[in-house]
């Protein structure tokens, strides 16, 4: 099967050079195995032409035959031979430990520069979200979510449950309200949700939409609704991301399943959030799922 995409249509350097290392490495082997097996019929050969000829008495050197220095000397060579095999060119050698140290360095300095980076763009977040709050503390922004266990709310832009009495109990408190949602979110919508509202949050300048204001930042549009003392922010999963650290309440549904979708909830911080509130709810004809109200304000 082929995999279409610039890192994966071709075995990238660190493989090519790997493959290559392993080939020496087999390279390498199949001499020590050719030079193993030279020795052994070479010394054997040694031995017989000096027991079947009597060189033992003419070529004798420090007591010894001629045959047992020369298979001592072709030893020691093959010994020398294995050395240079296993330990000076092993197939993790020095240089290669270096690449590697080196490699993993890099890869390293990479993380600590994006870890920065994440850390300097949290920091900037918090501090403008900090104003923010200062500036519109009576406001009391909520973002409103029904999630599964493993916090998913959605898939393909798509609702992933029918529970009557979360609608019923969305209805009841966003109503009267602005409701802040991305452009996705809205375009799932037949139609912006009547009696309240409707803020669409889009990066695309000249984005149109029927019955609801167009703004393009979270906070353009929390500036829209200041006059509202209770703005809710009802989706999708980036818009959740963008303003849980600018809301003071979150009025979550969990749903009681584990599902499998492509948009979550962020994870609560429960060093930022206490639970005030909880309704438990089971299911029955019209609802697949328990589920629970669960009311969390900001510490």
């Amino acid at each position: 099967m082929l995999f279409k995409g610039k890192s994966s249509d071709k075995i990238n350097e660190d493989q090519i050079n790997l493959i290559k290392t392993a080939q020496r490495r087999v390279k390498q082997k199949k001499r020590l195995f050719f030079h193993l097996s030279l020795m052994f019929f070479g010394i054997i050969s040694f031995l017989a032409v000096n027991l079947l000829f009597g060189f033992k008495e003419e070529l004798i050197f420090f007591n010894y035959p001629w045959s047992f220095i020369a298979s001592a000397i072709w030893i020691l060579l093959f010994l020398i031979h294995t050395y240079n095999v296993f330990i000076t060119n092993r197939f993790m050698g020095g240089n290669w430990e270096k690449e590697q140290i080196k490699k993993l360095v890099s890869k390293q300095e990479l993380k600590i520069a994006k870890i920065k980076t994440e850390f300097e763009k949290e920091a900037r977040i918090k501090a403008e979200s900090q104003l923010f709050n200062e500036k519109n503390s009576s406001n009391c922004i909520t973002l409103i979510a029904a999630a599964s266990e493993n916090n998913v709310i959605g898939n393909e832009n798509k609702l992933i449950w029918h529970l009557p009495d979360d609608l019923k109990h969305f209805k009841e408190l966003t109503k009267g309200h602005c409701v802040i949602m991305g452009r996705k979110t809205f375009e799932s919508m037949p139609k912006a949700l009547p009696n309240r509202t409707n803020i669409v949050i889009t990066r695309r300048l000249d984005y149109i939409a029927k019955d609801a204001i167009v703004v393009n930042s979270i906070h353009e549009a929390l500036e829209r609704s200041i006059n509202d003392k209770q703005p809710f922010i009802i989706g999708g999963g980036e818009i959740y991301n963008q303003s849980i650290l600018l809301a003071n309440r979150i009025e979550l549904t969990r749903v009681h399943t584990d599902s499998s979708g492509d948009t979550y909830f962020p994870e609560i911080d429960y060093k930022l959030w206490e639970e005030v509130s909880r309704n438990e709810r089971f299911k029955d004809d019209k609802h697949k799922f328990d589920f629970t109200f669960i009311r969390y304000n900001k510490k």
